[in-house]
């Protein structure tokens, strides 16, 4: 083919509420600031910002069941009728170039699958408000006070699920709403939850392609009225507690739950109090609730797999009805025949086989009580479900796949444009100094003579990574990325770049030849994962709500 006298020209650079006190101190009554927004009682409180706080509802449990038992029997249960109850949205609605790339198939053929579950405070509705509480919120932007990554694995032989603290702090891109057209700037330090508000669902996905660099297929939201009603059909959901609990206190904080020490069946408000329940679960912070969620979630799938009432047709048609009344999707799944294909791929993982875990977060230096991710942990969990590797550590080892040789060879070296960017900045230090100017000489003394440093971006990547943006690239970045000892897994496809482009890790602080890391796959200790099929789990209760 014909090239140009430089090849791939580059043009000229141009927050859960607060987790809580730490080490579980506890925060004087009615002392405001950000703890006064997570209360979980009555509806009555100082300011928006209390009442937003008591929708700390987590409606992921509800989601993760509409998807695992899927609507099976609703073929013949008015069908269309069905399909009308589903709400439909757009699945990501940000800019093009901060879209993760779509995973490549195994050797078999198969892609894994990610679905963000995401559950909204919305009070647009009569029951949703009496649910929710402050009757002056009605109708008022919804957040997203759940967000839960679903991966299933490509064999199907695995579920991951990461779930992300409300009140993380990250950035937000820019997204425009498909209905009104309005656009919502982007943001580099906002609660994750208020990415719900900026255009719908499609705005919180792509947060987190931005976030973890992970390709989302789908999305399903569910509304406050589900968590009750499905756990009504199920016939209710066995939880735990090592001590007799009360949550409550005499400034209204509590979501008013009540249990004898030992396992209880929670259903209707009951359900509804668990999964809200912050003050008396441990130190009394939102992870504890996460934590106490995530039992829940274990526990709801095993009952919609076990529970023989399920084969019942009237139950099945209550629980179609309330799961699709419940929930918004985005609009590759919204029918009722979607539902169940998806609900049929789940239910091929073994319940020993789901792993529940947390994004690996530490306390903001910046913003009292938020939490932003903790670098090299998160990045690890990220990497191992964008790589489809089980975080159980029960998978056999896989050999990775090779990147396909280019069908464009690379041009000579001083042909070849390629900018270098500093990704070294982590959230808890600023960027190396000099590293994209360090690497773009290097890159020049090596006969690529086109080599430029972009001082203009300061990115964060944990990972040094060579980035090309069309097929025709792809040689020439795979010759930059020999050059330099960058692995040829490293090298990626990417909209976000308009030529062959180098960006310098937080892996690669010193020097001008690179050094992988050596790979670890297992699941960060920080992660908490637990297993599906636990059935020991109890949640510790705090000594000042034992009753």
């Amino acid at each position: 083919m014909a090239r140009s006298s430089v090849r791939g020209e580059v043009p000229a650079a141009e927050e859960t509420r607060s987790p809580g006190p730490r080490n579980g101190e506890r925060p004087a009554a009615g002392s405001g600031g950000a703890d006064d927004g997570d209360s979980e009682g009555n509806g009555e409180g100082n300011g928006d910002r209390g009442r937003r706080g008591r929708r700390a509802l987590r409606w992921s449990a509800t989601i993760l069941a509409v998807v695992i038992i899927g609507t099976a029997g609703a073929g013949y249960l008015y069908y269309e009728h069905l399909n009308d109850n589903i709400k439909k949205g757009a699945l990501n609605i940000g800019d093009a170039k901060d879209r993760a790339a779509a995973p490549k198939a195994n050797a078999a053929g198969q892609t894994p699958l990610n679905i963000l579950l995401i559950g909204s405070d919305a009070r647009n509705s009569a029951e949703n408000q009496k649910l929710g509480g402050a009757k002056d919120t009605f109708d008022t932007p919804p957040r997203a006070d759940v967000q839960m990554l679903l991966h299933l694995s490509a064999d199907r032989s695995n579920m991951s699920v990461v779930s992300m603290p409300r009140d993380t702090l990250l950035s937000i891109p820019k997204c425009t709403d498909p209905k009104t057209g309005d656009t919502y700037s982007a943001e580099s330090t906002a609660m994750t939850n208020d990415s719900l508000g900026r255009g719908g669902p499609g705005c919180t996905v792509a947060t987190w392609e931005k976030l973890t660099d992970i390709h989302i297929d789908h999305f399903m939201m569910v509304d406050f009225a589900g968590v009750v009603s499905m756990a009504d059909a199920i016939g209710g959901v066995p939880v735990c507690v090592d001590a007799n609990i009360y949550s409550h206190t005499s400034s209204g904080h509590g979501s008013g739950l009540k249990l004898e020490k030992g396992t209880t069946s929670v259903k209707g408000k009951q359900a509804l109090q668990w999964l809200r329940t912050r003050y008396g679960f441990e130190d009394d912070t939102d992870i504890a609730r996460t934590k106490a969620q995530h039992q829940y979630m274990n526990s709801m799938v095993r009952q919609l797999r076990e529970n023989a009432t399920l084969s019942n047709p009237n139950k099945l048609r209550e629980l179609a009805e309330t799961a699709t009344r419940s929930i918004t999707v985005d609009d590759g799944l919204g029918t009722v025949s979607k539902l169940y294909d998806l609900s049929k791929e789940l239910k091929k993982v073994p319940t020993g086989r789901i792993t529940m875990t947390t994004m690996p977060w530490q306390y903001s230096a910046t913003s009292s009580g938020r939490v932003v991710p903790k670098p090299a942990d998160a990045e690890q969990l990220f990497r191992l479900v964008r790589e489809d590797i089980a975080l159980d550590g029960k998978d056999k080892k896989k050999t990775p796949a090779a990147e396909p040789v280019s069908s464009d060879p690379a041009a000579a070296d001083d042909r070849i444009a390629v900018r270098v960017e500093n990704g070294t900045r982590t959230s808890t230090t600023g960027a190396v100094r000099g590293r994209a100017g360090d690497v773009a000489r290097a890159l020049v003394g090596k006969g690529f003579t086109e080599a430029v440093a972009d001082s203009s971006t300061v990115l964060s990547k944990d990972r040094t990574v060579v980035r090309y943006p069309s097929d025709d690239l792809q040689g020439d970045a795979q010759r930059v990325a020999k050059s330099l000892g960058v692995p040829v897994g490293s090298v990626k496809k990417s909209t976000s770049v308009s030529g062959v482009t180098v960006v310098v890790g937080a892996d690669w602080a010193s020097g001008t030849t690179y050094r992988a890391p050596a790979e670890d796959d297992s699941t960060p200790d920080s992660a908490a994962a637990l297993n599906g099929a636990d059935t020991t789990a109890c949640m510790h209760v705090d000594p000042d709500y034992i009753w």
